[in-house]
């Protein structure tokens, strides 16, 4: 891809960010299971196997840090509707007493250029305390 441009939507970017994510974690040995899981409580980009762990992860991708780093823009609030929603996957699927853990995976496109990411990989980027 180019460099980035006012025709790109956040979208596009969103979009490319997750590929490029999902491409990381299948990198580790996870297994991609679901994606984009949409409850009344929100959303969670993707949901896959690490060994025995389910793991729920959210993406966050920038094209420059003017509002923070990419990992920084999941705020309490998200972090709520996250577990919330996490939660209602695990009844929907039976799976209440399967090991789970929340991470991020966050993608910078440094200077705009959608060829040069720079990804990283958090475990436990959300805790549940409950």
């Amino acid at each position: 891809m180019e460099l980035y441009s006012a025709n790109d939507t956040n979208q596009q970017i969103g979009a490319l960010g997750q590929y490029l994510a999902e491409q990381c974690l299948k990198n580790k040995g996870y297994k991609i299971i679901d994606k984009n899981f949409r409850a009344k409580t929100g959303e969670i980009d993707l949901i896959a196997q690490d060994l025995k762990t389910l793991v729920f992860i959210e993406v966050k991708t920038r094209t420059n840090r003017l509002y923070g780093m990419p990992e920084e823009a999941i705020t309490r609030k998200k972090q709520f509707s996250i577990i919330k929603t996490a939660k209602v996957y695990l009844l929907k699927n039976n799976l209440k007493d399967v090991p789970y853990r929340i991470d991020c995976v966050s993608c910078e496109f440094i200077n705009g250029d959608m060829r040069n990411a720079q990804i990283r990989h958090l475990q436990n980027a959300v805790l549940d305390n409950n």
